[in-house]
């Protein structure tokens, strides 16, 4: 299968007052021609899709606008769309069961049972090979907030939010083997800041607290093919890892990141 990683498209973006309307659109004009050209199989993107939790209706009509074309250009291609820390999770679950109708997965926030427990099924997202069978499943997990973890019974030495992390992604490993064929990989997700990631100061902000709560690479559990990444706009390994990335933003979202090789 052929992926495609990206993220962080903050979509509205102004800088310095600037509209980024027309860079923005040129970048999705591009992306819709290089999914058509690549014959991807899946598009992955990492979460911050709009640069606020409310976006103008100029940046919704340029997402879905974007959706529309590569559905048309490409109908077996899957979408997997995650919220960031600066999209809002209810806004971006509004659409949910109208875009999954079409293979088009966006998940806004964290979802929990009338239990407590995890909704693993909501973040549990298949994706398809070219001959339309599961090849991989995808752990489209979001921007996780504190109120989202559940931090109840941990050892009082422990980073309560780290931990909460970590719990919440063996959860959704577990789920995932049960569900995976010998032939199926795993694919992970997140919107997050990682120890060791290299952030810029005038665009991204440490998340879940501070520096001091940089989540490890190993909350991704060795069997995972590939981890794909948003927050930091600068592509970059995690901890070394070639399999866990982040992909960064498509064009600078400030001045400090004006000679970064943007990518996907």
């Amino acid at each position: 299968m052929k992926i495609i990683h990206t993220s962080d498209w903050h979509l509205g973006h102004q800088l310095h007052g600037y509209n980024r309307d027309y860079e923005h659109q040129a970048f999705l004009d591009w992306l819709a021609d290089e999914l058509e050209a690549q014959q991807a199989d899946a598009l992955l993107v990492a979460g911050d899709i709009f640069d606020t939790a409310n976006p103008p209706a100029s940046a919704w009509r340029m997402l879905y606008r974007f959706l529309a074309k590569v559905s048309k250009a490409l109908p077996n291609l899957d979408v997997v769309m995650i919220g960031g820390n600066h999209d809002s999770p209810s806004k971006l679950d509004a659409p949910h069961e109208l875009l999954k109708a079409f293979d088009l997965h966006m998940v806004g926030g964290i979802h929990r049972l009338e239990d407590g427990t995890l909704d693993v099924k909501r973040m549990l997202v298949p994706i398809t090979n070219k001959d339309k069978q599961t090849a991989a499943y995808v752990l489209a997990v979001p921007f996780l907030r504190s109120a989202d973890l559940r931090t109840d019974n941990l050892d009082e030495n422990e980073d309560r939010l780290i931990k909460g992390v970590e719990v919440l992604y063996s959860d959704m490993t577990q789920a995932a083997r049960e569900l995976l064929a010998p032939e199926q990989a795993m694919i992970g997700m997140g919107h997050a800041y990682m120890a060791s990631g290299q952030l810029s100061e005038m665009s991204e902000r440490r998340v879940l607290g501070g520096n001091q709560h940089a989540l490890p690479a190993s909350i991704f559990a060795d069997d995972m093919s590939y981890v794909a990444l948003g927050h930091l706009h600068l592509a970059q390994k995690v901890a070394k890892k070639e399999h866990v990335r982040y992909s960064g933003s498509p064009i600078p979202l400030s001045m400090s990141e004006r000679n970064y090789p943007h990518q996907f």
